[in-house]
């Protein structure tokens, strides 16, 4: 009777319980990524850099000698250096300068430095430095240098052209071919950039 006693508790020993039936293993569901938006890559403004600008101005001769207006087109060249996100440079420029209603023309020499921030494909930026102007006709003869200071924003339409716009005062004082005076000018242009 032991035998049989021992046989069947070894049996149901053996055997696993069944009463609530079978039971899945429980298994963990995988972790749900969210997708990241792709960002976009910051623009790089390092490098050489040319171009041509046009643009209106007003020349204004202190004292009472009054002020005109003139078309100011030319060249730029100049470099620039990405540091993340300022930029800075240096640029020479040259412009023809063509006053209105008098047959008078000049030219207007500047080498500035220039501090920007970068936007990715706009950098605004504020420019000083030193600029020359030369103007003859009739009865003027100017030459003189002074400082030249201003701010501008450019638009990087691709990878090596970018399209801007500049405004910038000139002043020149005290001037010995126009009495001592000081001659003052204004100058907003358009530019085009070409990018190496």
């Amino acid at each position: 009777m032991k035998t049989v006693i021992l046989s069947l508790a070894a049996s149901l020993a053996a055997t696993g319980a069944f009463a609530g039936g079978y039971v899945a293993p429980v298994v963990e569901p995988a972790p749900v990524v969210a997708p990241v938006a792709p960002v976009e890559a910051g623009t790089d403004w390092t490098g050489f850099y040319a171009g041509l600008q046009y643009g209106k101005g007003d020349a204004e001769v202190s004292g009472a000698n009054g002020d005109a207006d003139f078309d100011g087109y030319g060249v730029h060249a100049g470099y620039l250096h990405d540091f993340g996100k300022y930029v800075l440079g240096g640029e020479l420029d040259y412009n023809k300068v063509e006053l209105d209603d008098v047959d008078v023309d000049g030219d207007l020499i500047r080498l500035r430095g220039r501090a920007g921030y970068d936007f990715g494909k706009i950098q605004p930026y504020l420019a000083l430095g030193v600029a020359k102007v030369s103007v003859d006709g009739g009865n003027i003869d100017i030459s003189e240098t002074g400082v030249t200071y201003g701010l501008g924003v450019d638009y990087l339409v691709h990878d090596r052209f970018s399209v801007g716009f500049e405004y910038t005062r000139n002043d020149f004082s005290d001037v010995d071919d126009i009495g001592g005076t000081d001659l003052d000018t204004e100058l907003a242009q358009v530019r085009g950039t070409f990018r190496f």
